[in-house]
């Protein structure tokens, strides 16, 4: 049953007023209450998770209009879900609880060097999405479409979906694809998908190392070399920085800032959001990757996927800083340090 078929509640339709389309599965997400290693821990905070609505959710905290279109379970999770990201200020009207499949779950454990995730979405109603979803949403006035690999590696259905949005004219909007490489969704499948998906998107953001371990190639070159024709490409290089490569241009490269890591799960997302934000805003190519770093650094400093942004007077210090004050400047759980 795909997810425009009988057993499923239309929330809603259509997400006029947003600047920035983000697609994708959310799910509920269980992160430990008191430290501990996870068999230990008794009490568990439930908060939410998901590539796409992180974005989303970022990019309605800085300012800009933005709506998350998925599929739930008709179930207290998926209308929990649902009600966190639209209290974070985006527009989930293109949402669809299922009233037979469930809302994926996940289990994170905070580790600064890199959080085990383990997660429980065989099944889940965002997997049975299809190309159906884009006959419920109205794209006038949207800018960017942003997706990720996630939803390519979710079912046959969803693949479809991320075709058909790449078919769509490019009337007025972008696709932002970023690879989001989850190696547990794609053991026994067809990696290469991902490759042909990039190359039809307009944006793309990748993280050297997944592309490394994904395309066997990890320099800006290297991936730029594989990926000829998207407009943009962004290779994130984890705590050294970023590079921006795009057509007709001379690549870009933007030191991170120094981070005190708390746990690192939803930086990506986060710099994803900042990076789109500054470039829908017509920021310079260095700045546009500031504000990623900015945005990243944030969550880093959290346990979070989703942080509050940090004051306006001290973003924008930060972002008009020379490179020896950027270089100099550590973000830390406390605030700024030099």
């Amino acid at each position: 049953m795909d997810a425009g078929s009988k057993g499923t509640a239309v929330l809603g339709t259509g997400v006029l007023g947003s600047e920035v389309l983000c697609m994708g599965e959310s799910m509920v997400l269980f992160v430990p209450g008191e430290p501990g290693p996870a068999h230990e821990v008794t009490t568990w905070t439930r908060t939410v998770g998901g590539a796409e609505s992180n974005v989303a959710c970022t990019l309605a905290r800085l300012g800009v209009p933005s709506a998350w279109v998925s599929a739930l379970g008709d179930d207290p999770f998926g209308h929990a879900v649902v009600a966190a990201v639209a209290g974070a200020g985006v527009d989930v009207s293109g949402v669809r609880f299922d009233a037979v499949r469930p809302t994926g779950l996940y289990i994170k454990e905070s580790d600064a060097a890199g959080s085990p995730v383990r997660y429980y979405r065989r099944g889940s109603a965002a997997s049975a999405m299809g190309p159906d979803v884009l006959d419920r949403v109205d794209l006038t006035g949207v800018r960017v479409v942003h997706v990720s690999g996630i939803t390519a590696g979710l079912s046959e259905s969803c693949r479809a979906l991320l075709w058909a949005l790449l078919d769509l004219p490019r009337d007025g909007f972008a696709v932002s694809f970023d690879l989001n490489w989850r190696p547990a969704l794609w053991a026994e499948q067809d990696r290469g998908v991902l490759r042909d998906l990039a190359r039809r998107a307009d944006i793309v953001l990748v993280g050297a190392d997944e592309a490394e371990t994904v395309w066997g190639v990890g320099t800006p070159a290297g991936i730029r070399e594989l990926l000829p024709e998207p407009s943009t490409v962004v290779v994130k290089q984890g705590a050294d920085g970023a590079t921006l490569l795009e057509l007709g241009a001379e690549p870009v490269f933007e030191p991170a800032l120094r981070v005190e890591v708390v746990e690192p799960v939803g930086a990506g997302d986060a710099f994803a959001a900042g990076f789109l934000a500054a470039t829908l805003a017509g920021a310079a190519p260095s700045r546009r990757l500031r504000e990623g770093h900015l945005r990243a650094a944030t969550v880093l400093c959290t346990h979070h996927d989703v942080a509050e942004p940090l004051p306006v007077e001290v973003a924008s210090a930060l972002l008009d800083a020379d490179p020896g004050e950027w270089s100099s400047v550590k973000l830390t759980a406390q605030g700024v340090t030099r």
